[in-house]
């Protein structure tokens, strides 16, 4: 398939991107922007934050992650055990955290942190989603990148090589075009297009490689159990993914990801109701743990199909290699289109959702009274305009890193900067103690370098024993104790 073929689909698509954000954008104020007037229906949203929460990490990682070397055999479907965690999560968020949020009526959730322990939690709070979720979201966003780059964008005409830097730089100017005037209005309706069309691509791959493997749903699953590849629960209490700690981890993933992370919530809390916010979490959660089996389904295919097809890739590399080098024209076309729409879900939501933050909870635009309504619209859209420079200059950086698996790093990433977060709501939320609030970013600062010296020590303290994903928890806990520390009665 022609690289240059390739990129008019992108175009046509972005395109596309453009003539929904022109009709969603329409009379848009800063409301639309941060909250989407609180008139968002419940049942776009849900289907929409599946794209959000995959990303073209799941997109692309998940299905790489099912070969990796494990012991004596592979991964497999072991990720499906952090999966079965988020449903935990998602309960969780929707019948603790949700009802909190429109209780307060809140705009950032952050705005708790200062109701319940002060302004400076506020701020730590809301400095360390910022710092988690550009972390997280360039790290998504450089994966894509790579793969468009090497791909598409790095071979557009003989003797015709476009920078590294120049592509990300392109990929974020199409994410602002269509974000920068509607903002969560116009996400929710892109996110459910591109939601729709990486679902797509996922079902039409795992088609055409049971029809060209010539298996049914079956006999494929049998051939993957053959093979160590639909393996699920791991039971050796020492190994990092042993199935208790797995589940534990996925639900404070979810809990700390989804439900205090302003992008998350910033679409649920735009719904019209508490009871229709809740209706969109529990749907979505639903719908999110079918995808991810049909992710590692697809993994486990993609294996076989590159067994017999000589296909040497792995990892992160092993999707995108096979469906544009080794499938036809139609699924390269197909698989380039799922995968920016797994893109662009993560990477618009992630700036726009930064850009509320700091403008909400960081410059305190809204207790700005003395700014105008453009005033405040001129400061958000320089805002914007400075997160998507950030963005290009975090993909730069993880260019240099260059891990194999990208999905490890993003959860790696997140225990340590979303620990705090939940140490500090975990601590609002079920004690009634009041906190020495100057002293709470030194322990939120304190409880993540712990965690780095037991993560980077662990073999000596533990032996055998090894720490995964529950580094979050752990990081979580000692937040929360230390703010004990600082702490007295209310």
């Amino acid at each position: 398939m022609s690289p240059f073929i390739l990129f008019s689909f992108v175009i046509g698509y972005f395109l596309i991107l453009l003539t929904v954000a022109y009709f969603t954008s329409k009379g848009s104020n800063n409301d639309s922007f941060f909250i989407g007037n609180r008139n968002s229906n419940w049942m776009l949203v849900a289907f929409g934050m599946i794209g959000t929460s995959l990303s073209g990490v799941t997109f692309v990682s998940v299905p790489g992650a099912v070969g990796k070397p494990m012991g004596m055999g592979v991964e497999g479907f072991a990720y499906f055990q952090i999966v079965i965690g988020y449903l935990i999560g998602y309960a969780i968020i929707a019948y603790v955290l949700l009802p909190l949020y429109y209780r307060m009526n809140l705009t950032s959730i952050y705005n708790y942190l200062q109701n319940r322990l002060g302004f400076t939690s506020y701020k730590t709070g809301a400095s360390f989603f910022i710092l988690s979720r550009t972390l997280g979201a360039t790290a998504r966003l450089y994966l894509v990148v790579r793969i468009l780059q090497d791909s598409i964008f790095a071979n557009l005409g003989e003797g015709f090589h476009m920078p590294f830097w120049f592509t990300t730089l392109i990929i974020l100017l199409m994410i602002l075009l269509y974000t920068f005037k509607g903002g969560v209005k116009t996400i929710v309706y892109t996110d459910t297009l591109q939601t729709t069309c990486m679902l797509v691509g996922l079902v039409v791959c795992i088609v055409y490689i049971l029809h060209s493997l010539d298996l049914s749903f079956g006999t494929a699953m049998s051939s993957l159990s053959e093979k160590g590849y639909s393996n699920i629960f791991v039971t050796d209490p020492n190994n990092k993914l042993f199935i208790l700690k797995q589940i534990i981890a996925g639900a404070f993933i979810t809990v700390t990801m989804t439900g205090l992370d302003q992008e998350m919530m910033q679409k649920n809390i735009s719904v019209r109701t508490l009871k229709d916010s809740q209706k969109n979490m529990i749907t979505f959660s639903g719908i999110l743990i079918v995808v991810n089996f049909l992710f590692l389904l697809l993994g486990g295919l993609l294996y076989l199909y590159a067994a017999k097809n000589g296909v040497t890739e792995t990892g992160d590399k092993l999707f995108p290699a096979t469906a544009i080098m080794h499938m036809p024209p139609y699924i390269s076309i197909i698989f380039v289109i799922a995968l920016i729409s797994a893109l662009f879900p993560s990477a618009d939501g992630a700036i726009t959702a930064l850009t509320s933050s700091f403008c909400i909870d960081i410059l305190g635009l809204h207790r700005s009274s003395h700014l105008s309504e453009s005033q405040q619209k001129k400061t958000r859209q320089i805002v914007h305009l400075t997160f998507a420079a950030v963005f290009l200059l975090f993909v730069m950086i993880f260019k240099w890193i260059d891990s194999s698996s990208m999905i490890g790093v993003i959860l790696k990433v997140a225990g340590y900067t979303y620990g705090p977060l939940l140490g500090l709501f975990a601590f609002g939320i079920l004690t009634k103690r009041t906190v020495n609030d100057p002293v709470v970013p030194v322990v939120a600062v304190i409880a993540p370098i712990i965690c780095f010296f037991i993560d980077k020590y662990q073999a000596d303290m533990f032996g055998g024993f090894q720490i995964g994903l529950e580094l979050l928890v752990i990081n979580g806990l000692l937040t929360f104790i230390g703010l004990l520390i600082i702490s007295k009665k209310a």
